[in-house]
């Protein structure tokens, strides 16, 4: 399975369990409200999995799709809190079926200012959990 059929696959089964095996460890996540790229499997994984606990209401649908050999941009639609949320997943892999660069692109405004509330608070909470190495 491609790594663009396999996210596929987990957003439809909206279970982000898969999530490790499917991102190289050296995957870039750039997200539409923090300025520096986020660096590494782990936080790449923090910050798709805030998405979607915010994101994986019912309502998120991709609604449109242009995919390349090694690329793909992946338009969608969800609607919190009666706000519509309209964005593009921008998503890259490797030969080895692993995403190695996730870019989110969100619109309009009061989605931006909404969404960067809720993402705020769940990464917060994410580095203030304990780590489960300890």
């Amino acid at each position: 399975m491609s790594a663009i059929e396999e996210w596929h696959r987990i957003v439809e089964a909206q279970d982000l369990s898969a999530l490790p095996d499917l991102l190289a460890e050296d995957a870039v996540f750039f997200s539409p409200v923090v300025f520096t790229p986020q660096r590494g499997r782990d936080l790449v994984m923090m910050y798709l999995t805030g998405a979607g606990q915010v994101l994986f209401n019912g309502t998120f649908r991709y609604v449109k799709e242009v995919r390349g050999p090694d690329h793909a941009v992946l338009e969608f639609e969800a609607v919190i809190d009666g706000i519509t949320v309209n964005g593009v997943d921008i998503i890259s892999w490797n030969s080895d079926q692993k995403i190695t660069e996730f870019k989110v692109m969100i619109r309009p405004l009061k989605a931006i200012e909404m969404l960067h509330g809720r993402m705020k608070a769940l990464i917060e909470a994410f580095e203030a959990a304990p780590s489960k190495a300890s």
